[in-house]
């Protein structure tokens, strides 16, 4: 097995690349044919709510297979750009479920052109100090001071603090997710995709062990009224899922097993954790998912699917940075 690894650390990127998204589709056409053998064998009609949401999730995993596909094609740039729509979309989708005035127009038209491109411009220019701090101390300090021109005082801390929320998850953590194609490993030239690879692989496989584990277990709810299922075991078990699966995929990355699967365990981990506090927002917002009112917002669940990565992409991105001491 340890040659095995070695072996295939040893393929230069272009043979890894192709190797990983042979594996990629393959899994994908795999879980296609077997769910849609399932679905015939237990003779669910077409309009069934399960066999409607398994088609769904099927026919999302092969978009964002396809476009993550195109993004590496394309290079940092195109990532970055593919990137910078998806917060834009995840934004605007945040934004139409949650209550804002009139007033506010001014605060939403800064959130979106000009918080949100200069964020992603601070990324694709490698400005990491900048691009670490713009959001937080910069873009939250101008928010508030542009809604004082709308005149409305009425629930004032309430409306930009929702704004403010929303360019927190929607743009400064998603923006973490392209810059791991730009942080400057040594002997790891060119390979800073494989680490938003693993990134996404890590998240996507914590958030789905993590939902099958709160079907299968019966235990007690951490907070019964945000989510009647999610439980320490369950969060436990995906965390566990994505290290190991992290540590599996160590050969893509310039971590060792180890570290690999450390990293992999806390990307998983903070991922769970931010599809749970979503949870909460969406029992604010009083819908069950992000997308609900789909004529409206354009993007249907768009951050229902991003949003453990929203939260996992910076924890990622900083303890990367930190461990390895890396340079800008």
């Amino acid at each position: 097995m340890k040659a095995f690894f070695k072996a295939l650390r040893a393929l230069n990127v272009e043979q890894q690349v192709a190797l990983l998204f042979v594996i990629l589709f393959g899994v994908l056409l795999i879980a296609t044919v077997v769910s849609v053998m399932i679905v015939l064998r237990q003779q669910r009609p077409e309009g069934d709510e399960v066999t409607l949401r398994l088609k769904r999730d099927l026919r999302a995993v092969w978009i964002s297979a396809t476009v993550f596909w195109l993004a590496w094609m394309s290079g940092a740039f195109g990532a970055t750009v593919l990137f910078a729509l998806i917060s834009f979309l995840a934004l605007r989708e945040f934004i139409t479920l949650m209550h804002t005035r009139r007033a506010d127009h001014r605060s939403l038209l800064l959130a979106f052109f000009a918080v949100l491109p200069f964020q992603y411009v601070l990324v694709g220019s490698r400005s990491f100090d900048l691009f670490t701090v713009f959001i937080p101390v910069y873009a939250f300090l101008a928010i508030p001071v542009v809604a004082t021109l709308g005149g409305d005082p009425h629930r004032f801390l309430e409306r930009n603090a929702k704004i403010q929320w929303g360019i927190m998850v929607c743009v400064f953590g998603l923006s973490h997710a392209p810059a791991l194609l730009l942080l400057d490993f040594p002997n790891y030239a060119g390979g800073g995709a494989f680490l938003l690879f693993f990134l996404v692989i890590v998240t996507a496989i914590a958030q789905i062990v993590q939902e099958l584990a709160t079907r299968r277990m019966r235990r007690r709810p951490l907070a019964r009224q945000i989510s009647r299922s999610f439980s320490l075991h369950a969060w436990m078990l995906g965390a566990l899922a994505a290290a190991l699966a992290g540590a599996l995929l160590y050969w893509i990355t310039p971590f060792k097993v180890g570290q690999a699967l450390v990293m992999a365990f806390i990307a998983g981990a903070s991922g769970t954790w931010g599809e749970f506090v979503m949870k909460a927002l969406k029992r604010d917002a009083r819908v069950h998912h992000w997308g609900n009112r789909a004529s409206v917002t354009g993007a249907v669940g768009l951050l229902d699917r991003v949003a453990p990565l929203c939260f996992a992409a910076p924890v990622f991105f900083h303890s990367v940075r930190w461990y390895f001491q890396l340079s800008i």
